[in-house]
């Protein structure tokens, strides 16, 4: 029997490289969604789209709720989501408050419900510089804890910890991924809006791997 993975799947290029690693492995994988209130929601969708595609068992889970508090983030506020690259002290409003202690938390929880070892997400170092929640020390804590939390304990993994999105996408083209399965833009619009850090870092990545974006944006 295979071992059993939980996958944070947000829809992005990352998680979705991510879960395509796990499969390739040969684990069972269940992939787990958060809503918590993202301008960004599109990305669900394409989540769910390609969970159906691949016949893996998929939640989304909606933690609304909670959205006052990981308030004072423009991705989840009334506040304008900033321009430009994440070099940039102003992508710093893009942070939200503990997101990625919330979600690894409840799915360690699901993971030990299902009796699954592993739970993966898309931390990469591209992040690092703008995510605390994202960076190596971080992972290293939670990875403790999740170890510690239950009776069973569980492996937070990070494939690409070391990567940069352009490594990620290198991984995933080899892989014969599509990443036009894909959203990433935070503005959650019909088209990216090519303007944000999150499509910069994107399109970045693309030219770097001499490859087309699938995607449409706004610029073009």
């Amino acid at each position: 029997m295979s071992e059993k993975a939980v996958v944070v799947y947000s829809g992005g290029m990352d998680s979705f490289t991510v879960l395509n690693t796990a499969i390739k492995q040969g684990l069972e994988v269940y992939a787990i969604s958060f809503n918590y209130g993202q301008k960004h929601n599109k990305e669900l969708e394409v989540a769910a789209q390609v969970c159906q595609s691949l016949a893996i068992p998929h939640k989304i889970v909606d933690i609304t709720a909670i959205n006052s508090l990981m308030a004072n983030s423009s991705l989840t506020s009334g506040e304008d989501i900033p321009e430009g690259h994440y070099e940039s002290d102003s992508m710093k409003s893009t942070v939200v408050p503990n997101r990625n202690m919330v979600l690894l938390s409840m799915a360690i929880a699901y993971a030990v419900s299902l009796e699954a070892g592993k739970v993966y997400y898309g931390a990469h170092s591209g992040d690092h510089h703008i995510y605390p929640d994202c960076r190596p020390e971080f992972v290293d804590a939670m990875n403790a804890v999740a170890k510690i939390a239950n009776y069973q304990a569980v492996d937070i993994v990070t494939p690409f910890l070391q990567s940069s999105k352009g490594e990620i996408l290198k991984a995933g083209l080899d892989m014969g991924l599509n990443y036009g399965n894909t959203w990433t833009c935070y503005n959650g619009r019909e088209k990216s809006c090519g303007k944000c850090g999150a499509c910069h870092e994107r399109l970045e990545a693309f030219t770097e791997q001499g490859q087309t974006d699938p995607l449409e944006y706004e610029l073009s």
